[in-house]
């Protein structure tokens, strides 16, 4: 059965029971770290091409951070997954004093599921504006750090891929930190997930619209993707409650034939999902960026 999910930690778990000989997946190494007992990260690595095929993804790198007790606002909790993706960012971002960066908030602020990017756009620490002023070409502390929100195609009538092209030919970044929403197959990992990849992101992808995707092939530099499953196909809560009461995988596909709605949904405290992860996003940038103002 196919499932709609941007998550590559669940393209591992599909592939591990569609596996019919071993656990382990040729080309794809996978290590967890625990961030306390309600906090931990999962790294994932494709080294080739072998393992890109399997997961369906590109050769990369891909951090899940699973934070329990979230929702619920259990104590610590946003400060731990707060911690955990600021020590998972600078893995892969390194500051040294000429780092130039640019974050775009994808997404669409007027559709909740979709607003997470320009949520974390407007909580970042922004300073080109100040490198210019000063025409300083660096700085010990912090980072030149650019940042847009570009919208979505159906409110600005171009490709968001196109937009934040334009956007680096204009401020040079070494790196792109692009955000969006993400869509999840486990509905335990909606709204409790956080993934970081290298390999850039398809805006969009979340809400089931897939654009050109932004990468270094489409806007020229590297990219480092955030993002939070906010939603989940319909199609997959339908398999997975008949999977328990139906044995046959084709009685199951016929019926959501049937169901075929295109229907995607997302938790009812979404408002809250969006305010709370996007502060955690938002810090472990500014954190990786400026480590000099926020140590």
């Amino acid at each position: 059965m196919k499932y709609r999910t941007d998550l590559a930690i669940e393209c591992v778990e599909i592939a591990e029971e569609e596996s019919t000989d071993s656990k382990e997946i040729k080309g794809v190494d996978i290590e967890e770290i625990e961030y306390g007992k309600d906090v931990k990260s999962t790294r994932i690595k494709i080294k080739d091409q072998e393992g890109a095929r399997a997961l369906g993804k590109p050769i990369g790198s891909y951090v899940t951070i699973e934070a329990q007790g979230l929702l619920e606002e259990r104590e610590g909790v946003k400060e731990a997954a707060e911690h955990a993706l600021a020590t998972e960012l600078q893995e892969l971002i390194k500051f040294h004093y000429y780092l130039k960066v640019l974050v775009a908030g994808l997404g669409n602020f007027m559709v909740t599921p979709d607003a997470l990017g320009p949520a974390v756009a407007g909580k970042i620490k922004v300073t080109r504006h100040l490198f210019l002023l000063f025409e300083a070409d660096g700085d010990d502390q912090m980072s030149c750090v650019s940042c847009l929100t570009p919208g979505v195609s159906a409110t600005t009538g171009m490709q968001t891929a196109d937009i934040v092209k334009k956007a680096v030919d204009i401020c040079s970044p070494e790196l792109v930190i692009a955000v969006d929403s993400l869509a999840a197959k486990n509905i335990e990992r909606v709204s409790t997930t956080i993934q970081i990849t290298d390999t850039g992101i398809s805006p969009g992808g979340g809400m089931g619209n897939n654009r050109q995707g932004i990468c270094r092939e489409t806007v020229g530099t590297d990219v480092i993707a955030i993002g939070v499953p906010t939603v989940i196909d319909a199609t997959t809560i339908v398999r997975d409650s008949l999977s328990s009461a139906i044995e046959s995988c084709e009685e199951i596909e016929e019926y959501v034939k049937e169901f075929d709605k295109q229907l995607i949904v997302t938790s009812t405290d979404i408002d809250t999902v969006i305010k709370d992860f996007s502060d955690i996003i938002a810090n472990g940038i500014n954190k990786t960026l400026h480590p000099g103002i926020y140590s």
